[in-house]
C-alpha cells in the first residue's frame, strides 16, 4: 500500500497562474478598446476570463490592462464572479513589457500561461490541455493548420515565394512555461529590443523547443470589426450545440 503522504505529494500538480494581455491599444478595432466590447451581453475580455476562471488547472490569474481601464476591468472580475483574479496590473509600452510585469505580479506559480485577452471562446478544455502539456514539456501552445496559401514578398510587394502550406501553423493563446524560463525569455527580448510578436517567439530565441497541441479554429482573436462579426455568429452557433 503507498503511504498516504507519498500518494499526496505525487499528486500535486505544478502551481499555475494565467497572464492576461489586455493592455493593446485596439487600433485596427475603428474605435473604442476591443477587450471591453460587448460580444452577445458581455464584454469580450470577460469572456475570456471567464474561460480561465473555469479552466481546472488555472489557480489564479493577473490582468495587464491600459491605466485608464484598471478600475473597470477590477469591478467587472467583481461582478461576473471571477474570483481567480488575483491583481489587474497597469501594462507596459510593449506586448512583451506588459506579460513580463504580470508575471512578475503571479508569486509562487511554477507554470504561467499567458492568454490574449481578446480571444473570448477560449474555451477551458483547451487551457486545461495546453497546461497539462506543459507541465510536462516545459513550453506548449495551441495551433491550427494554415488553411490559405502564404506567400512571402518582396519590399514592392512583389511575390518572393510561396511556403509550403504543410509545415506552416497559426499559434493561439494560452502559450504556457515554466515561470523561470518565460521571465528570463522576456527580459532576454526586452534588453535587446527584439520584434517579438508572440511569447513562443521569445522563449524559441533562447533555443528552447516549444510544444504543440491542437487548438481550436473557433479560437480566433478580436483585431478587427469583422472579427466581432465573426465571434458572435461562432457563439451562437455553440450556444446551439452547432
Amino acid at each position: 500500500m503507498i503511504p498516504f503522504f507519498k500518494r499526496v505529494r505525487e499528486a500535486r500538480r505544478p502551481r499555475c497562474a494565467a497572464l492576461v494581455a489586455a493592455a493593446g491599444s485596439s487600433n485596427r478595432m475603428g474605435g473604442g478598446d476591443k477587450q471591453l466590447l460587448e460580444l452577445d451581453g458581455v464584454p469580450v475580455l470577460v469572456r475570456t476570463l471567464l474561460a480561465l476562471q473555469n479552466a481546472r488547472r488555472v489557480d489564479t490569474i493577473v490582468v495587464a490592462a491600459r491605466e485608464e481601464h484598471l478600475v473597470e476591468i477590477s469591478r467587472l472580475c467583481k461582478e461576473y464572479g471571477i474570483t481567480k483574479c488575483a491583481k489587474v496590473v497597469r501594462g507596459g509600452e510593449s506586448r512583451v513589457h506588459s506579460v513580463l510585469l504580470a508575471a512578475l505580479e503571479a508569486g509562487d506559480a511554477e507554470l504561467l500561461a499567458v492568454q490574449d485577452g481578446a480571444r473570448p471562446l477560449t474555451t477551458p478544455e483547451l487551457i486545461d490541455e495546453v497546461i497539462a502539456l506543459a507541465e510536462r514539456c516545459g513550453a506548449a501552445a495551441p495551433a491550427v493548420a494554415v488553411k490559405d496559401t502564404v506567400k512571402a514578398v518582396n519590399s514592392d510587394d512583389t511575390v518572393e515565394r510561396t511556403l509550403d502550406r504543410s509545415t506552416l501553423r497559426a499559434i493561439q493563446t494560452p502559450q504556457v512555461f515554466q515561470a523561470d524560463l518565460l521571465k528570463a525569455a522576456l527580459q532576454a527580448a526586452l534588453e535587446s529590443g527584439a520584434e517579438i510578436t508572440d511569447d513562443c517567439s521569445a522563449v524559441e530565441r533562447l533555443g528552447k523547443t516549444v510544444y504543440l497541441t491542437e487548438g481550436d479554429e473557433a479560437n480566433l482573436k478580436i483585431t478587427t470589426p469583422t472579427d466581432l462579426i465573426l465571434a458572435e455568429a461562432l457563439l451562437r452557433a455553440r450556444e446551439d450545440g452547432l
